[in-house]
């Protein structure tokens, strides 16, 4: 993939394990994903060992963000990828200590170059909730279109919050 200026996407090393663990074992990110309890050291190996990498083949791309000199700095997904209907769904997470400078965005921008341009993909969308205001500018910025607000979408504790999706259309590729 192209690099920027600071960051590189790139496809998960072994070396990752750790920083795979923190942040899937993260019970703060639970709440917007899917999980409903922490990976095993072992379970994330296997889960190193055995993906491609491969959206066509695993139904999902994970790339992790590579600062210059930070280190990983984040994880930016697809997942629920549709081929039929040539859609999948964002996912970003950076580390508390690389926010609000930018990298979230260029990521981001990095991955619907890749995913407009090399994969062909037509569509990108995103949950967020309404109360993630950090995400909810980010996607804004970057252009996604604000096409809903799904009502009691995320559960947060005990409590139900409405999530904003969010929807980028590949302009690279038109539409029939």
């Amino acid at each position: 993939m192209k690099t920027e200026k600071r960051i590189r996407l790139r496809a998960p090393e072994p070396e990752d394990l750790d920083v795979l663990l923190s942040i899937e074992n993260d019970e703060k990110l639970w709440e917007v994903g899917t999980a409903t309890g922490p990976y095993s050291r072992y379970q994330m190996k296997r889960y190193l060992a055995e993906m491609q990498n491969d959206i066509y083949i695993d139904r999902q791309l994970r790339l992790m963000i590579q600062h210059e000199t930070a280190g990983v700095a984040g994880i930016i997904d697809l997942c629920t990828f549709d081929p039929r209907h040539s859609r999948a769904e964002v996912g970003l997470v950076v580390r508390e200590d690389m926010r609000r400078q930018g990298v979230a965005r260029e990521a981001l921008e990095m991955l619907e170059r890749h995913c407009f341009g090399l994969l062909g993909i037509h569509q990108l969308y995103a949950y967020v909730p309404r109360q993630n205001t950090p995400s909810l500018a980010l996607f804004r910025s970057a252009g996604y279109a604000e096409v809903a607000v799904l009502k009691d979408w995320v559960k947060t504790g005990s409590k139900f919050q409405d999530a904003v999706l969010f929807q980028k259309i590949n302009s690279i590729r038109g539409t029939d």
